[in-house]
């Protein structure tokens, strides 16, 4: 019965994790967005900028919108609706929002285009809460953490390919004498991806992905010291009351913010420091996303069901494989590959440390933070490219935060898991706050080298919230290294 419960999750899974891809595809998409408008509509930068901000705030509205309503219903919207139901309505929300895109590309019209980016975004909040609550749930609890980095490496192949696809359906019709797309064409690439939506929300509905979070708990866990069976006694009046879920909520936005303000920041650093153009920077960007998809690549193989040899196997090959994803599509785009190469040196660095945390949330959370700690002060008192790569590798150690602390912060939760998933969602505005923080400190008091401060408190918090959190969750009867023991992992 295990093993075919396990294989039903492993199909259903796949299904789940195509939801992941998109949120990646139009998140990285939006940056070719910023200058077609900006250039087009003689915008300023600020203005140009509302297209992130009115895409990353969506997910903080539409967190609170679920909050209330669940709230003002006397029960979770997911527990009552289903997981299924919940991202198919999602997609169908999101896919609503990419219509605008029709009169927005007709009119030339900016609002239009916005209020369209803000309805993919609240789609998305909704396929957030039930899909990262899915993935940690929808099989053994004690490889939550590495379902999500496979779905967050999926995630990132999407930052990869989705803004060389919508660059080359915008800039393709770009004549030879012409340096301005035609406005026009943005209807087009958003169109097929609403369309998208579609088909995927009808393929969810029909799909063998589970409705309901507590038949697959009943199924997985076996006693209180497994990952997701909170003590009857630890039942709370609500998700805020449980400390690992208001610490985590901390963790979530400063780590978010870190992760986006490291590489918004990088450019300015580059081109202050090293005098490199704009023009050539922009494969040291794609680096810094792409050590994101070598670190959750890396974690993901927990997630199978493979021998212990093959994964062992897996561990020292897998972030290579994902490393020359990177050289190749950089390769495709005609830049010139051969100054990375010495990457790979610093790629071993996350296989030890990857080696180190053996699959613990909290463990990988204190190890990863401590790691990146070291590489932003090798950034910061270091020049030339050794200071890029340091500050690029902080992207390798990015890369499964996410799924550590929001397995850390809902583990326990019972049934306010759907409820504290909504909170966490709520707090990816981080990325903009500290990006914000960064470059006004760089700008007025620390200058662009010795912002990233900035980062180092955030991976110092992140690091707290590892002890503090594994402590918190032995008082409630819940132990990950019993767990860890328990399972062999």
């Amino acid at each position: 019965m295990e093993q075919t419960n396990s294989k039903n999750y492993s199909s259903a899974l796949l299904t789940l994790i195509t939801v992941f891809f998109f949120w990646g595809f139009v998140a990285a998409s939006n940056d070719i967005l910023i200058p077609v408008f900006k250039e087009k509509l003689n915008l300023e930068q600020w203005q140009s900028q509302m297209i992130s901000f009115a895409f990353y705030f969506a997910y903080t509205v539409g967190s609170l919108i679920y909050f209330f309503i669940s709230k003002a219903r006397g029960g979770d919207i997911l527990n009552h609706f289903g997981y299924k139901n919940g991202i198919a309505v999602g997609l169908i929300i999101s896919a609503l929002g990419t219509l605008l895109f029709y009169p927005a590309a007709e009119s030339a019209s900016f609002y239009i285009m916005i209020t369209g980016l803000f309805i993919v975004g609240l789609g998305f909040s909704l396929q957030q809460i039930a899909a990262n609550a899915l993935t940690v749930a929808m099989g053994d609890p004690k490889t939550g953490a590495q379902r999500l980095s496979l779905a967050g490496g999926v995630n990132n192949f999407g930052t990869t390919i989705g803004p060389l696809l919508v660059s080359l359906a915008i800039f393709g019709s770009v004549s030879a004498n012409s340096q301005v797309a035609d406005i026009s064409a943005v209807k087009f690439p958003y169109l097929i991806l609403g369309a998208l939506f579609i088909v995927v929300a009808v393929i969810f509905k029909f799909s063998s992905v589970p409705n309901k979070i507590e038949n697959i708990t009943e199924e997985v866990v076996s006693s209180p010291t497994d990952v997701a069976a909170p003590l009857a006694t630890n039942d709370r009046k609500g998700a805020i009351n449980y400390l690992q879920l208001s610490l985590g909520m901390i963790a979530i936005f400063v780590y978010v913010g870190v992760e986006v303000s490291t590489a918004s920041n990088l450019p300015a650093y580059m081109k202050e420091k090293l005098n490199i153009p704009t023009a050539n920077i922009a494969p040291f960007i794609s680096l810094y996303w792409a050590s994101l998809m070598i670190g959750r690549w890396t974690n993901s193989i927990g997630a199978f069901s493979l021998s212990g040899g093959v994964k062992q196997v897996l561990k020292f090959l897998m972030p290579y494989i994902a490393f020359a994803v990177f050289l190749a599509v950089n390769r495709i785009a005609q830049h010139d590959i051969t100054p990375f190469y010495i990457y790979a040196a610093v790629v071993a660095v996350l296989i030890i440390a990857d080696l180190l945390s053996r699959g613990n949330p909290a463990r990988q959370l204190l190890i990863f933070s401590g790691c990146a700690i070291v590489a932003l002060f090798i950034g910061m008192f270091t020049t030339g490219m050794v200071s890029v790569f340091a500050f690029v590798s902080v992207g390798l150690f990015c890369s499964t935060l996410w799924p550590c602390i929001y397995t850390l912060a809902v583990t326990g939760l019972g049934r306010h898991t759907n409820e504290g998933s909504s909170f966490l969602i709520m707090m990816i505005m981080g990325g903009g706050f500290i990006s914000l923080l960064q470059g006004f400190l760089a700008d007025h008091f620390l200058g662009i080298q010795f912002s990233y401060l900035v980062g180092v408190a955030c991976f110092a918090y992140l690091a707290f919230y590892a002890i503090k959190a594994k402590s918190e969750l032995k008082t409630q009867g819940i132990d990950f290294d019993a767990v860890e023991v328990k399972g062999g992992h």
